[in-house]
């Protein structure tokens, strides 16, 4: 037992004896550690200059890049609100458009709106760096607002954009020799002086121009960089029109009080497709025009029938003419259509006039027939239907002719069988030309006349007017 004390309190002797020094060397030590740190920190920098860790840089190499690519365009140590070589001639920056798509085309307000890519293209010395391998620098949007760019402006604009999902669409490409890209996608409605004389049968040219908004001739001057390859397009569809062709082209504009300035134009010549407004007015048209002649066809006598024809007809072009003209900008000359419409609709007001024409004079036919007794007291029109058009034998008191002198009767009007002397044989008519006082009788007396010959002058009139039209429009 005593053995076992004297242990223990060996144990706790050499344990009081050891913490102190454990506890003194735990201390040190860090501070030897944060100097050994602070000694490796420092040596690095010393050698940054010379040497460039490369582990260090792996891990952030995007910070040191960007340090490098300010210092080297020295973009603090110039003023880029002046245009390169100012005092000097005039900086040349060469343009080349690429058009995405043309997104609408607008009667009514008589502009386009247009996508497209538009490239810049110039050398600014103070951006040029040294670079071995030759290689160019490309940079987003947020570099434009720290160097200089060309102001190009777009004539006759009414709105534009830059687009800026999912960021602003920009790129700027800086070269070792201070030459520089410059691009970024716009969208842009512009102004397009439209004739509508020949409408829907016309053809529009339209172009996008183009011009430095600050800077004229002697500051600076625009030009097509590839000649007429620098206007590329992108196969595009329209729902109304197709593309006949697409041109570039330079000139200048002059200004009374700043001079001139070089323009450019993209110039593009639409044709419109046919088909859908023959679907939609021309056809519908015809076929009104048409229903009204159905009228020519009915009893004289059908008064609620052909009324009710030709009415509806009426309304029925109306609300055409009107549904056309509200698609339409409220111009001060006549259009291919508004021709077509208006003699289409004369064609079916003319039936409802010429039925007015004939009840006028069947009413004034019977009422002689009346007075002369031809007909009985006891006669109701309104239930006599005939369904051809015509009176019948019955109704009609029909007179032999009377006898003729011979003095009338003349070598040219005699038949092999007739003797001159012999008297006309009963029945048998002398024809000679009437006067028009005559002929104007004839349809009074026999008003179902007006209808037979509406049935072949109508259609012969609008075979022809359609003729002359078409003729005319589609060349």
């Amino acid at each position: 037992m005593n053995a076992v004390l004297l242990a223990v309190k060996w144990l706790c002797l050499v344990w009081a004896v050891t913490w102190p020094v454990t506890m003194v060397t735990g201390i040190r030590n860090p501070g030897r550690r944060r100097h050994k740190d602070v000694y490796v920190g420092e040596h690095s920098k010393n050698k940054h200059r010379g040497r460039i860790d490369h582990k260090l840089m792996r891990q952030d190499s995007t910070k040191s890049l960007l340090i490098k690519t300010e210092q080297l365009l020295r973009i603090e140590e110039h003023d880029f609100a002046m245009r390169p070589g100012f005092g000097g001639a005039a900086i040349p920056v060469g343009i080349d458009v690429q058009v995405e798509s043309i997104d609408s085309i607008s009667e009514v307000n008589m502009d386009f709106t247009m996508t497209l890519y538009l490239r810049h293209y110039w050398k600014d010395e103070r951006l040029a760096f040294p670079s071995r391998s030759n290689v160019s620098r490309t940079f987003d949007g947020r570099l434009v607002k720290k160097m200089w760019v060309p102001d190009v402006f777009f004539v006759h604009s009414k709105r534009s954009f830059i687009h800026d999902t999912t960021m602003e669409n920009i790129m700027i490409r800086v070269y070792p020799d201070g030459s520089i890209l410059y691009s970024v996608r716009i969208t842009v409605t512009a102004l397009c002086s439209m004739d509508f004389s020949s409408f829907p049968l016309d053809t529009q040219n339209c172009s996008l121009e183009l011009e430095s908004y600050a800077y004229n001739e002697n500051d600076l001057m625009l030009y097509w960089k590839n000649g007429n390859d620098s206007l590329r397009t992108d196969e595009m569809v329209l729902s109304q029109f197709f593309i006949k062709k697409f041109h570039p082209s330079s000139g200048l504009a002059f200004y009374s009080s700043t001079g001139w300035y070089n323009r450019l134009y993209i110039n593009f010549i639409l044709r419109r497709h046919i088909f859908f407004f023959m679907l939609q007015t021309y056809f519908p048209t015809m076929l009104m025009v048409l229903l009204s002649w159905v009228s020519f066809w009915i009893d004289r006598r059908a008064v609620p029938a052909r009324v009710s024809l030709g009415i509806t007809t009426v309304l029925t072009m109306s609300t055409i003419i009107t549904g056309v003209s509200s698609s339409m900008p409220q111009v001060s000359y006549v259009k291919a259509v508004d021709i077509y419409l208006w003699t289409s609709f004369l064609f079916v007001f003319l039936s409802v006039i010429e039925y007015a024409a004939v009840n006028y004079c069947s009413t004034l036919e019977e009422m002689r027939r009346l007075k002369r007794g031809k007909l009985p007291t006891s006669y109701n029109t309104s239930k006599a239907m005939a369904f051809d058009g015509c009176f019948h034998d019955s109704d009609i008191e029909l007179t032999p002719f009377p006898r003729l002198p011979t003095s009338m009767t003349s070598s040219h009007h005699r038949t092999p069988l007739q003797n001159p002397e012999d008297p006309p044989i009963e029945g048998t008519r002398l024809r000679r030309q009437r006067s028009v006082q005559e002929n104007v009788d004839l349809l009074l007396s026999n008003s179902y006349l007006i209808d037979s010959y509406s049935r072949m002058a109508f259609p012969l009139s609008y075979l022809l007017f359609n003729t002359i039209y078409w003729s005319m429009y589609s060349s």
